[in-house]
């Protein structure tokens, strides 16, 4: 009990969830750019295990305890925050920004001024 609470041990468990709301955005974004910049399967893979455990944490967080009565619009609102806004929204703005600039400059003759 670091706290002298007997629920501290949620602690430890929420710190990626905490992380997770200012930085995970801005890591989706980079990682979207990563998955349009370089195809294959590890940016995709990462792409998926990057949010797991924030987003899931924060989903059994929502979710549990069982036996509580649960509320639409809690579980409404994580779905629409945190599995809507925050995971996928910087991805898709990551990935469909790194795309059409790479086309651009593709066009251009990649992007390297002579000179």
């Amino acid at each position: 009990m670091t706290f002298g609470y007997a629920d501290d041990w949620w602690v430890p468990v929420l710190c990626p969830v905490l992380l997770w709301v200012p930085f995970g955005p801005f890591l989706r974004g980079a990682v979207g750019a990563w998955c349009a910049a370089r195809p294959g399967w590890r940016p995709r893979l990462w792409s998926v295990l990057l949010p797991l455990v924030p987003v899931g944490v924060s989903a059994a967080v929502t979710v549990l305890p069982p036996d509580q009565e649960k509320r639409t619009e809690d579980l409404v609102g994580h779905a629409a925050v945190h599995i809507g806004g925050i995971t996928p929204l910087p991805w898709l703005l990551g990935y469909g920004t790194t795309r059409p600039v790479r086309a651009v400059r593709a066009r251009r003759g990649g992007g390297a001024s002579a000179g």
